[in-house]
């Protein structure tokens, strides 16, 4: 049987980030999240649930006594996600990276705008996005720096 793969995402603490295209603002947002996310051939709804899910409830925002103890939730804050298919890359052979299990666009783009519906649904918000497959230029001021690794393979 084939390893499994994962659909991944870093999660970055922003006090603001956007997103421009052809030198034009597409989104932004204030504090919260920066989510660039990674999608394989085999990821499924399950992967999505529960990567949202983990995402909405992580307490990565300082209390009032800055201890990281709160959600973007409930800090109200926001979220800006962006697709990104290099976090795929395989580097363990030579110097460029192969992308060969980056799902494809007619795989990768219907799972990416569910992630963004699920997000949508667990923020009771909507979230901000980039366009996918588009060249972008992402600006963000991470705060802490806190950034977070996730992948749905690795859920212990």
């Amino acid at each position: 049987m084939p390893e499994r793969k994962e659909m991944k995402a870093v999660i970055q603490r922003v006090q603001h980030a956007g997103v421009s295209i052809g030198g034009e603002l597409h989104a932004s947002i204030g504090k919260g999240l920066l989510i660039l996310v990674g999608i394989q051939a085999d990821d499924t709804d399950e992967d999505i649930e529960w990567l949202t899910s983990k995402i909405g409830n992580l307490r990565v925002f300082n209390d009032e006594n800055g201890v990281m103890n709160l959600s973007v939730k409930e800090i109200n804050g926001e979220i800006l996600a962006v697709s990104q298919f290099t976090l795929m890359a395989r580097t363990k052979k030579g110097n460029r990276p192969s992308y060969i299990d980056a799902a494809r666009p007619e795989i990768s783009v219907p799972l990416y705008e569910r992630f963004v519906r699920v997000m949508n649904e667990e923020m009771q918000k909507e979230i901000k996005t980039g366009v996918f497959g588009a060249n972008m230029q992402v600006d963000l001021t991470n705060d802490g720096p806190v950034t977070i690794l996730m992948d749905t393979k690795n859920r212990i």
